[in-house]
Formats: structure tokens, C-alpha cells, sequence
């Protein structure tokens, strides 16, 4: 077998394979012995009957796809461990048989590879630089969710309800006399005032006594997510059976000491603000470097594979769906898109614009590695595994021995990123943005149903985290339908 490599477009390399005749004579003898049992000929037992025969029978070519199978799988992986100082395979190859018949056969398989980046400047630039700064509110938030974790329900008696309690209710929904999937419960507990239910619902349940019943009347929203509902008039029988309030514990050293383990209120508020002054210095660092990315990305040019973008649409889709099911309890991804009211496609095709640019900014993080000559000494992977043996109280031989070679490469992976960033950070000029304000997690209105990403489901869109060099080992060590 020969065969030449060249580069083609978007990053792509075109290796084309030429079997001789004896090599392809060889190819359909052992694709004929491997086969023939699929082929019945008048006259012979099945699989018994020659290659000529069944070539009479089938046609000369009978045997040629399986061939050219064979072949390919014999050769393609060694030449791409042959080629792989000169290109890095990203994806599956698109093969195509240029020329075949009795006296040979061409086939040609374009790669897509890893490219070539064209690095802009990423020293001497300005980079806005991310600083939080934590403030007494803050501290003072974290005291009040203390106190709401460890308050309690108290029973209300002698007052109608009002916004901010419990009620604790049965109710029947009908649409037109019929009664509709979803619209009944018992004992079902509804914070009034919180929105949960349909517009106008828990407005008329404030001012109801324990024991009353009536019939709320509503409307269901045009865009409701259940489409025999949308924009229906609708009535719920609703029955009170109980008001509660929820009482929230005197803030007080005795308190603190229970809840909280500190030994004082000031020793908490001490605490809590240290603690918020490390996440904040996390978050702007992430923000930072991510800035540090973006800014070096920009300046630098770099053709995409198809297959790496596709690549990193798939792996997001994943963790979407993993994180779905840690943060909802199971929750299947085919859910989540049915109760939003999209379909798996449109989902991932949302990914595609960040895909790009997580794609972009680690060939790129990956070039100026190599163009810095950036590594982690054995003697930094030592100290790195030192630190992680103190923290689990072990000595450095018995750490090491449970650490694999996947761990290790985390490590140095790891010492290699930061090295990377020491370095950017020293060679810019980081300009202090104003402070962002800190923004209260918008809330969810009652009964409308957006379709947004899984990553952006769960509260504030986390911190981007920074982007590796090659992060590819183990580290060690809602509503009811109403």
C-alpha cells in the first residue's frame, strides 16, 4: 500500500491510499472466505460455493465494499500514528473511493485535523480586570438565610389569609364543567403571594378564613405550557383547612452557636465576610482570566474543524443533561425540553455560537503554551502531590501510590495553566472595571414557561470557569401543573 497526505480546506488533510492489484487480489480472497455464507448459489451447499461462482452469480464487484473495509481498517490507524508529528486527527474521516476494479483500488479519506493558529498579540494588551468588593447587605443576607433555613411554621388563628402564609388548601379545577389533568389536590400547601399558581389565583384565596370554601375564577395565560389550557376561562373549587406563618429565630449568640457552630453573632458576620471575600476573589479572578482569553482569542486567527465545533456542542449537551439530573432529582434532558416546549435539536443548535468560542479560545490557550515553551517540572508535579497528601493526612509515598497516570497529567495539566496565566497577567496591563452590582436572581413568572439553557435553569449563571490547555484526566483527591 502507498499513500500521500495533503492539507484540503478547513482544516482539513486528504490521505490518499493506492492498493496494487496483488494487495487488492488478497483483500476480496479474505473478504470471499470471510462472506460467503451470506451467498446462496443453485447447486451449492450455502458458503460452499467458489469466489468465481458466486462472482458469476452476484457480479465481479460482489466482494469489493468488504475489501476496501478491510483495508481501511488495516491501514488508516497506522498511518495516522505515522503522520502524527504533522497533524492531530479531530474526527471522523469522509472517505471516498476515487478509482476500483480487478487491477486495484484508490480510496481517500478526508480528516479533519487539528489547526494551525495563527497567534495575534497576547503580550502588551489591556484587559479588563474583574474585582468584587463584599458589602455589609451581603453579610447581613447570609445572617437572614440562616434564619429562614432554621424558622418554623406557626399556626395562624384568628385573621383571614394574607400574603406570606401557608395556606394549606384543597382545590378542583374545570374548564367548562369538566374537570382537566392536574387541576385537583388535597392538602396542597400554597404560600400566598409567591406567584406559583396562575394570575388571580392566589389573590382571591387572600382573605379567606380557615374552614371557608369558594370558587376562584380564573383565566389560564395565552402562552401556557399546556395546550388545551391556553387562555381558558377556568374554576377551582378551593376549600381552607389551615393558615400558617413562618416564624424566623431571634438572632442571638445562642442562636449562632446552634445554627452556625460560631461563637458569637460578630464572630459569624467575621467569618461569613471572609468566606464571601474568597468567592468574591474567585469569581473576579475567573472573570479576569476569562477576559485575559477572550482578548488574546480575538487577536488571533484560527480556521474551526467542522468536527471539533460539533464535537463541543455534544459534550455541552451532556453536561446540560447531567446537570439537569443532579439539580432536579433525575430529571431526564426529553423532559425538560417537552415541559419548554423545544425539541433536542434547537436545544443543542443554542450551543453552537459558544461551542465556537470554547473551541477557538483552547487553540489558542494551546499555541501560546507552545509558543512559550510552558511546561511543569516533575519537581512542581512533586510538590502539587506533596500539598494534596498533607491535606488528606497521608505521607507523600502513600498518596502517590493511589495516584494514576491520569491524575498526574491532571496536575501537570493544572501547574501548566497557571504558569500560563502568571504569565499573561505579568505581560498586560489589567485596567480595574467599575463593580458590577451584585443582581437578585430574577424571578420566575407564574405560569410562563421560557425555554432557556440547562447551564442557566438553576439560579445566577455561574462563574466561566478557566479554560485548560487540556483538561482531559480525573482530578484527584417546579411548578404544579394548575
Amino acid at each position: 500500500m502507498q499513500y500521500k497526505t495533503e492539507p484540503s480546506e478547513k482544516s482539513t488533510v486528504k490521505i490518499t491510499m493506492t492498493f496494487d492489484k496483488a494487495e487488492w487480489d488478497e483483500a476480496n480472497q479474505k473478504a470471499y472466505l470471510r462472506t460467503r455464507g451470506r451467498y446462496a448459489v443453485n447447486g451449492f451447499r450455502k458458503g460452499k460455493a467458489p469466489k468465481h461462482v458466486i462472482e458469476l452469480n452476484y457480479g465481479k464487484g460482489v466482494f469489493y465494499e468488504d475489501a476496501l473495509t478491510d483495508l481501511y481498517n488495516d491501514h488508516f490507524e497506522e498511518i495516522v500514528e505515522k503522520e502524527k508529528d504533522n497533524f492531530t486527527v479531530v474526527g471522523q474521516p469522509q472517505l471516498n473511493v476515487e478509482d476500483i476494479s480487478a487491477e486495484g483500488a484508490v480510496l481517500t479519506a478526508a480528516v479533519p485535523v487539528k489547526p494551525e493558529v495563527k497567534l495575534g498579540a497576547y503580550k502588551g494588551i489591556k484587559v479588563k480586570k474583574a474585582e468584587y468588593n463584599v458589602k455589609d447587605e451581603q453579610v447581613e443576607a447570609e445572617l437572614t438565610r440562616l434564619q429562614e433555613r432554621n424558622s418554623r411554621l406557626a399556626d395562624v388563628e384568628g385573621r383571614a389569609a394574607e400574603n406570606g402564609d401557608t395556606a394549606t388548601i384543597d382545590f378542583s379545577g374545570s374548564v367548562n364543567g369538566e374537570k382537566f389533568a392536574g387541576g385537583t389536590a388535597e392538602n396542597y400547601d400554597l404560600v400566598l403571594g409567591s406567584g406559583s399558581f396562575i394570575p388571580g389565583f392566589e389573590e382571591q384565596v387572600v382573605g379567606m378564613n380557615v374552614g371557608d370554601s369558594k370558587d376562584v375564577n380564573v383565566k389560564f395565560p395565552d402562552d401556557y405550557q399546556a395546550e388545551e389550557l391556553k387562555g381558558k376561562d377556568a374554576v377551582f373549587a378551593v376549600t381552607l383547612h389551615k393558615l400558617r406563618r413562618k416564624e424566623l429565630p431571634e438572632v442571638n449568640d445562642e442562636f449562632i452557636k446552634d445554627a452556625a457552630g460560631a461563637e458569637s453573632v460578630e464572630a459569624y458576620k467575621k467569618e461569613t465576610r471572609e468566606k464571601l471575600e474568597k468567592q468574591a476573589k474567585e469569581r473576579g479572578d475567573a472573570e479576569t482570566e476569562n477576559n485575559i482569553v477572550k482578548a488574546v482569542s480575538a487577536n488571533a486567527e484560527v480556521e474551526l474543524p467542522d468536527a471539533m465545533i460539533e464535537n463541543e456542542m455534544d459534550n455541552m449537551v451532556r453536561s446540560a443533561e447531567y446537570r439537569l439530573g443532579m439539580q432536579y432529582g433525575g430529571m431526564k434532558l426529553a423532559d425538560y425540553l417537552r415541559y419548554m416546549g423545544t425539541d433536542v435539536a434547537s436545544f443543542r443548535e443554542g450551543y453552537r455560537e459558544q461551542a465556537q468560542e470554547n473551541v477557538k479560545s483552547r487553540l489558542v490557550v494551546e499555541a501560546i503554551v507552545k509558543a512559550e515553551g510552558i511546561k511543569a517540572e516533575e519537581s512542581e508535579i512533586e510538590a502539587k502531590l506533596e500539598e494534596l497528601a498533607k491535606a488528606a493526612n497521608k505521607t507523600l509515598e502513600e498518596y502517590k501510590k493511589d495516584v494514576t497516570d491520569s491524575q498526574r497529567e491532571y496536575i501537570a495539566d493544572d501547574i501548566v495553566v497557571n504558569k500560563l496565566f502568571d504569565l499573561l497577567k505579568k505581560e498586560n496591563t489589567l485596567e480595574v472595571e467599575a463593580e458590577a452590582e451584585e443582581k437578585p436572581a430574577a424571578k420566575k413568572p407564574a405560569a410562563k414557561k421560557t425555554a432557556k439553557k440547562a447551564d442557566e435553569a438553576e439560579g445566577d449563571k455561574p462563574a466561566a470557569k478557566k479554560p485548560a490547555a487540556k483538561k482531559t484526566a480525573k482530578k484527584p483527591a417546579e411548578d404544579k401543573a394548575e
